[in-house]
């Protein structure tokens, strides 16, 4: 019996498996095919993410194939700058580039490769789940390999990463909403040449442009992709040929200055699942949500998923939390994907505005709420917090937020916060080392895993400042911080964090 079954080996999965890997649960994952797909899907990742595989270990070994992600500009019906996104200026809150591409077959061969070698991990490619039945103790799989040998695993629960057209998902009979969005885009990859190149725009451009919308991102090196609104008649089997492809980036490029990676029509959905867990079964990924490719956080949001279940998952097989935390999975994933997927969603609508008339009063209308000066704004504003679930529920602004990780200078050079003071529960202090502090923060030392730290303590120097300005900014004095790195809560009297602590002692 494993503690933990994954169906699914891609992103979400793999880090899914990981971060349970690290925390010694006995997880068993699987996926059907044998290699990492070798061509780009995602394109787009964030500092979150990046903060994710740090946990891994994995920061710098998939720094070589990330690139930080340039602005994106807006460009409306007469050719004209009508809005930008940018990423967050230096120092950065999390102490890495904000907005980043990347290449996807790269990063997910490394993130493979780090968890096969976890000791209570299983990996079994090549594997096909075939049923799924729950019972009051365990989930059983039924599993075949290539050969078509079929087996039986069982498991305490099962995390379903299987995709869009998840088996998982279908087997527990979960439904998923419509959010209201379905257009037809063909999405292309290009490897450009140097000739190409020197031709085409230096930043990311949207072409908000009624006869036909598109979407243009500077990837890694030489990768080049193109998201094309497909017209009313056309097949979008057809237009995913070399031929209308080609016809189709004739604006930019041609055939001599570019090799096609990757050319796919895809139906761009809106979809949520209207539950994220059936008894012992959780979904997370695809499986549990798809976005427009608008702001690239498909593969984010598949990621956040893992990172919010896995540390749940092993506080309540390693008898440190209620089974009941994990009813907070889907109550704080959904909710955070329906707000994010609504942004998202409006910035394809605005993208996306077929009718003339209505895209030159959209352009209109932007122009003058920043007075016919576009100022870039960054990515990260579009992110909401977390909602309900496991929060402290006092209302805090801080609440449901991401809590930020310094540069802490230490003598053999600066070292990243996470890795000074690992990933589990923590609790800040900004505070003079008055009594009364001192007093509500002994409570983290009665029973509670925690860790305490006070900022500018001896050996925890941060060079940046992000950390104080954050308390500034916040108005608190202290902050408890889950350990998936969102604020639990935040407080301004010694008062108010000692209640907080003493109802979350065993």
């Amino acid at each position: 019996m494993f503690d933990v079954a994954i169906v699914g080996f891609g992103p979400t999965g793999a880090v899914a498996a990981g971060l349970l890997g690290l925390q010694g649960i006995r997880t068993w994952v699987c996926d059907e095919l044998t290699d990492v797909y070798d061509k780009p899907r995602a394109i787009a990742l964030d500092h979150e993410i990046m903060r994710v595989f740090q946990q891994l270990g994995l920061a710098d070994a998939l720094e070589p194939f990330t690139e930080p992600f340039t602005n994106s500009e807006f460009y409306g019906v007469d050719g004209q700058l009508i809005k930008c996104m940018s990423t967050v200026a230096p120092p950065y809150p999390l102490t890495f580039t904000p907005s980043l591409v990347f290449t996807q077959p790269a990063m997910e061969a490394v993130l493979r490769e780090r968890v096969s070698r976890m000791p209570s991990v299983e990996c079994h490619l090549g594997t096909k789940v075939t049923a799924v039945q729950q019972s009051h103790e365990a989930v059983t799989l039924t599993v075949a390999d290539a050969q078509g040998q079929t087996r039986q695993i069982s498991a305490r629960y099962l995390i379903g990463c299987d995709g869009a057209s998840s088996f998982v998902r279908k087997q527990v009979g979960i439904e998923l909403e419509d959010l209201g969005f379905d257009e037809p885009w063909l999405v292309v990859d290009v490897r450009v040449n140097d000739k190409g190149l020197a031709k085409l725009p230096k930043v990311s451009v949207q072409y908000c442009e009624p006869q036909r919308p598109c979407t243009y991102v500077i990837g890694p090196k030489n990768h080049r992709r193109w998201e094309i609104a497909l017209n009313p008649g056309e097949d979008p089997k057809a237009m995913a040929t070399p031929e209308a492809t080609w016809q189709l980036l004739s604006r930019w490029l041609k055939p001599d200055e570019a090799t096609l990676w990757r050319q796919a029509s895809y139906q761009f959905h809106a979809l949520v699942a209207k539950e994220w867990r059936r008894q012992r079964v959780f979904l997370a990924g695809d499986a549990a949500h798809q976005q427009p490719p608008f702001l690239g956080q498909g593969m984010c949001q598949g990621i956040r998923d893992a990172a919010n279940l896995s540390w749940k998952l092993a506080a309540v097989l390693q008898s440190r939390a209620s089974p009941r935390l994990l009813d907070t999975y889907g109550a704080e994933r959904k909710g955070h994907v329906t707000e994010l997927t609504s942004r998202i969603k409006s910035i394809g609508q605005l993208v996306g505005q077929r009718d003339v008339e209505k895209a030159r009063a959209r352009d209109a209308r932007l122009l003058a709420e920043c007075g016919g000066q576009v100022q870039p704004m960054p990515r990260q504003n579009v992110q909401p917090a977390l909602v309900g679930g496991c929060l402290n529920g006092a209302g805090h602004a801080a609440e449901g937020t991401l809590f930020p990780q310094a540069w802490i200078e230490r003598p053999t050079g600066p070292m990243r916060m996470d890795e000074a003071l690992g990933c589990g529960w923590r609790l800040f202090l900004h505070t003079p080392a008055d009594e009364t502090w001192t007093h509500a923060a002994a409570f983290a030392h009665a029973g509670l895993q925690l860790t305490v730290q006070h900022l500018n303590a001896p050996g925890f120097t941060e060079s940046s400042g992000v950390l104080s300005a954050w308390f500034d900014r916040m108005a608190c004095q202290a902050a408890l911080v889950r350990p998936d790195h969102y604020v639990y809560g935040a407080f301004a009297t010694p008062q108010d964090l000692q209640r907080t602590l003493e109802a979350l002692r065993p």
